[in-house]
């Protein structure tokens, strides 16, 4: 079941793979998810010490005044992947100068799952381009629909 997912990622970046990944995550910040709290809009991953880290996911606490005091909602939270994946994408961020975004959060056998991608940055022109299709593609459903 999908939880959460990152329109804008889709419409900034062209994404060329992707990947699941689990996160690390604590008691209080899954419940949260699970009632879809969860927002990866400005939110990306970064490669540090052989781990991918999770930047700028806002959390919101599931229950405001259990939580503890220190809680950040938008703390660096690690990513679980296999080292054989995150090897190949040391190789393939630092060579092409690609990034990794965060895409979808879901549930999967009750665990809760994200989906990366490794990302190429969309130029203005392109983005214009992807709009004036969509805008298109929308024009010929409502004309369609009423002959």
């Amino acid at each position: 079941m999908i939880i959460a997912t990152n329109k804008r990622a889709y419409f900034d970046y062209q994404i060329l793979e992707t990947y699941e990944a689990g996160i690390e995550l604590k008691g209080y910040e899954v419940k949260s998810i699970k009632t879809g709290r969860i927002n990866l809009s400005g939110s990306y991953a970064v490669l540090k010490n052989n781990q991918i880290w999770l930047i700028n996911v806002d959390i919101p606490p599931y229950q405001a005044k259990n939580t503890p005091l220190d809680y950040d909602p938008k703390r660096t939270r690690r990513l679980l992947l296999k080292k054989a994946e995150i090897k190949g994408l040391v190789g393939k961020v630092q060579e092409k100068g690609l990034t990794l975004v965060p895409l979808k959060v879901y549930t999967k056998n009750r665990k809760i799952k994200i989906e990366i991608g490794l990302a190429k940055s969309r130029k203005k022109v392109d983005k214009r381009e992807l709009i004036k299709k969509r805008e298109f593609k929308k024009e010929v459903k409502e004309t369609m629909g009423m002959i």
